[in-house]
């Protein structure tokens, strides 16, 4: 029987998503930091989020010295890391759930925690986990490109790399060539935080971003908080990440179908 035709499904959740993606669909992703607002809650967010319609997660590992985020998920990282999370604990908490989590999951974090687990302990226990990717934010790409990528690409993980509207075009073509999976497209330079709209130059750079045809699908985050910003968002995206205000909701809440709830009002507004 000839097989030539037949496509093959990508083994990594984040391909297979966005492999799987109709062309009008647009994907809704949030960040959550592991461990707040409780130690013992990061399985129980994950499953109330996908049992509620979010395509994919990330997760974030907390540290203390973050250097991209603003105040609300600083602060959910100092509480996670006083509740006693650390990368250890989070993979057990994680493996726990495995069978019961379709959609992908992606950990967030920076370098030093990572390095100090172990670049290989660190991909071979997302895979154990089902973990999907990782998100590494001051990762410089040379060191990407030479130590973690032959890693990650022996357990199939894929690392996501960030672009701002200050990265030159070269850079982005370059980021393009060199990773799978989806870029994640910064709405500003700046630290995160949710704003009220995206002014004209952060859609122009959205519309130049999107007249580059790049080969990689990309998701728009920082600053997501309402209707205004998410359409916009996803007018110029394969969809949009939230961060500070659902962490925000969250930590008010202190239960992640309120928050939930709650988000999903915010952004119809």
């Amino acid at each position: 029987m000839n097989n030539t035709n037949k496509v093959e499904t990508p083994s990594n959740k984040i391909n297979k998503l966005f492999a799987e993606r109709a062309q009008d669909k647009k994907f809704l992703s949030l960040y959550f930091c592991a461990g707040c607002p409780t130690l013992d809650g990061t399985g129980d967010v994950i499953k109330t989020m996908q049992r509620r319609g979010i395509d994919f997660i990330e997760v974030g590992i907390p540290f203390s010295d973050p250097l991209a985020d603003g105040p609300v998920i600083q602060g959910a990282a100092t509480q996670a890391l006083k509740n006693g999370m650390n990368l250890k604990t989070l993979f057990a908490q994680l493996k726990t759930i495995r069978d019961d989590v379709e959609i992908p999951l992606i950990l967030m974090g920076y370098l030093n925690p990572i390095l100090h687990y172990g670049i290989e302990a660190f991909c071979q226990s997302c895979v154990e986990s089902g973990v999907s990717g990782a998100i590494i934010p001051d990762l410089p790409f040379k060191d990407y490109q030479d130590i973690v990528k032959p890693i990650a690409d022996k357990y199939d993980l894929r690392i996501i790399m960030l672009i701002t509207p200050e990265t030159s075009e070269e850079r982005i073509r370059f980021i393009d060539d060199n990773t799978d999976g989806f870029i994640y497209m910064v709405s500003s330079a700046a630290i995160t935080g949710a704003q009220k709209s995206f002014d004209d130059a952060k859609q122009a750079y959205f519309r130049r971003i999107n007249d580059m045809n790049l080969r990689n699908p990309r998701m728009i985050g920082f600053g997501i908080s309402n209707k205004q910003t998410l359409e916009a968002a996803q007018d110029n995206a394969a969809g949009a990440i939230i961060g500070s205000k659902f962490v925000t909701l969250l930590n008010e809440s202190k239960n992640a179908d309120e928050a939930l709830d709650k988000l999903f009002d915010a952004l119809k507004r």
